[in-house]
């Protein structure tokens, strides 16, 4: 019976159809966009495109980039065991979507970038640029093992799938389609994949609305289990998760992860126009909270169908990531078929992480250390060596996939990732941007103290993990099972913290219940605050204010920012009774300044055309 533990069925050849289906039509999507563009093997058609990408498709690659299998895996499992606090973090993602599409785009796409890293080379110096560069592949290589390997582990222990078998075929998937079609084939995968994963949240919400009596049974049952309280007001940043962590402290992190991370960065400088890119932000906002709505509302599901019987307490799983798997296999075995479409969900994220991660780790090492120094390579030498990056990347993530084991919590570990290491590097950029006092020398040390902070609550808070008194998961019970296959807990289960890194020591300094209990959520936030600070102190005191002035192409531009270029288009209005091009202009944008010539004149027609 539904609900009340014990073992699951094992996927049928039904599953094993479905599944292989999806991942292989994923694969041609690849070998498509290849065949199509096969005369275009330029690198910036590679690496960017083309520079023609439109607002949706990029919007959708930017949501399925980050939204991967830790998500279709892991948030469910932090809603069951948390509450639904976790979809306040959609007010996050609204304010990073301003910050991105706002500040960082009109910048990136104005000085033409490839990698995200060359602004760091024209703001400061040459060796920031190296160090920026060297510390995103360090943390795109550890996130896209964790990616690789926390979904295939679960679902290798409840499906019974080989483990390192489907590892390979997962890296061996994206090597070819990257390797053969370039971001725009990656893009239009992403696509399919999005849609993949949605239908996976969708099918196990029905089926579990079905047999729960209705999705108002659904929210009583998450109701009367504590899982509906969301927004704690508490302002004690060493509270997991309250209203202030996730508001504030989450959408720094966020935007770390998408203003300036080269996965995100390449797919909206991609866009042919300036309002496409910031378009393609905000439909993105939209992806995400659809998402994010249904990852919380299919935890809240499996709540209401194991709150008599916990599966973790009662052993029928080992870890809390291998939950929503379970349920899966519980509630959609009969349907043949379906739980192939979940497989293929959390496998399609995965597809969509890696293959991001490979291009833009193929994007930088290419801009910022092979053509700096050789810089007579013609436009064949570099394609040949953009697929060879890709392969090579590629290897080192399926590599990296087995020193991931060793990180725990994945959703938790995922973001603390970006935490520790894209939060000094956000505070970096920031200095640049506003700070025009702000130099190379102060923004190195600046970098580094950020990260040494960062990097020290971190690792300290993994060694030291934080109490239940502030990670405050809620309770759970197996007095509804019909078997005990572990541990047998016949009340409420004692609180229980994160997976961690290490077994918790016996012996906790003073710190652990302090410094090392920081919620990491605010990992970002005090990395882009120590940078920002520190930065500015020490540029002052080499001579910052002294420096020769720079080109106001670097800094943010009042009208970069919507309000104030809507204002000043409205006026040009009344003072013109120019409406029709003044609107036009507002929404549409700067064709890319990256365009070839002729592109820009054909566009000038169309426009004329239309007015």
């Amino acid at each position: 019976m539904v609900g009340t533990g014990g073992p699951v069925a094992t996927f049928s050849v039904w599953d094993y159809v479905v599944f292989a289906g999806i991942i292989l039509a994923a694969a041609g999507v690849g070998l498509f966009q290849a065949f199509r563009g096969r005369k275009e093997t330029t690198s910036e058609e590679f690496l960017l495109g083309g520079r023609q990408m439109t607002a949706v498709p990029v919007a959708m690659s930017l949501t399925a980039s980050f939204m991967s299998g830790i998500t279709v895996i892991g948030t469910p499992a932090e809603s069951y065991r948390f509450g639904s606090a976790y979809w306040i973090f959609g007010f996050a993602y609204a304010i990073m979507s301003a910050i991105s599409a706002e500040i960082f785009v009109p910048l990136f796409y104005r000085l033409r970038v490839t990698s995200a890293y060359e602004y760091l080379e024209l703001r400061f110096s040459r060796p920031i640029r190296i160090i920026g560069t060297s510390m995103y592949i360090v943390q795109t290589v550890l996130y896209t093992g964790l990616v690789i390997y926390a979904p295939a582990l679960a679902l290798n222990q409840i499906t019974g799938l080989d483990l390192w078998g489907v590892l390979v075929a997962t890296g061996v998937v994206c090597i070819i389609y990257c390797t053969l079609g370039g971001l725009k084939a990656v893009i239009w995968t992403d696509v399919l994949q999005m849609v993949v994963m949605l239908s996976g949240f969708v099918a196990v919400i029905a089926r579990g609305a079905v047999l729960q009596g209705g999705l108002t049974k659904i929210w009583e049952d998450a109701g009367e289990g504590g899982r509906l309280y969301a927004f704690d007001f508490d302002p004690d940043p060493l509270k997991r998760h309250t209203f202030w962590s996730i508001v504030v402290g989450g959408s720094m992190m966020w935007a770390a992860i998408y203003a300036i991370n080269q996965s995100q960065v390449q797919r909206y400088i991609s866009c042919k126009t300036l309002g496409h890119a910031k378009m393609s932000l905000y439909v993105n906002m939209v992806g995400l909270w659809i998402t994010v709505t249904l990852a919380v509302l299919s935890g809240l599901t499996m709540y209401s169908i194991y709150k008599n019987c916990d599966p973790l307490s009662n052993g029928d799983v080992d870890t809390p990531d291998q939950l929503f798997p379970y349920l899966v296999m519980d509630i959609l075995a009969d349907f043949p078929g379906v739980p192939g479409l979940f497989v293929a969900a959390a496998y399609s994220g995965t597809l969509s992480t890696v293959s991001s991660s490979i291009t833009a780790l193929v994007a930088v090492t290419v801009e910022d250390f092979i053509l700096p120094v050789y810089k007579d390579l013609t436009e064949t030498q570099v394609s040949w060596m953009n697929m060879s990056l890709s392969i090579f990347f590629g290897g080192i993530c399926i590599g990296m996939a087995g020193v991931a084991s060793l990180m725990g919590s994945v959703l938790q570990a995922a973001l603390s990732i970006f935490g520790m290491i894209s939060g000094p590097l956000l505070g970096l950029y920031l200095l640049g941007m506003f700070f025009r006092t702000s130099n190379s020398i102060g923004g190195l040390v600046g970098m580094t103290i950020g990260l040494v902070l960062t990097l020290w609550v971190g690792i300290g808070g993994q060694i030291y993990p934080p109490t239940a008194e502030k990670t405050n998961p809620l309770p759970l019970t197996t007095a509804g099972c019909n078997n005990t296959i572990g541990q047998n807990y016949t009340t409420i289960t004692p609180w229980s913290s994160p997976v961690t890194l290490t077994p918790e020591p016996d012996y906790r300094p003073p710190l652990a219940d302090t410094w090392y209990s920081l919620s990491y959520v605010y990992f970002s936030l005090l990395g882009v605050l120590t940078t920002i600070v520190s930065g500015l102190l020490v540029s002052v005191i080499t001579g910052g204010c002294k420096q020769d002035k720079k080109n106001s192409e670097l800094f943010v531009r009042k009208n970069d920012l919507i309000c104030f270029t809507t204002l000043s288009k409205i006026n040009k209005n009344l003072e013109s009774d120019i409406t029709e091009k003044t609107s036009a202009n507002i929404y549409m944008g700067a064709d890319n300044p990256a365009f070839k010539e002729d592109d820009v004149m054909n566009k000038d027609v169309e426009k004329n055309t239309r007015l």
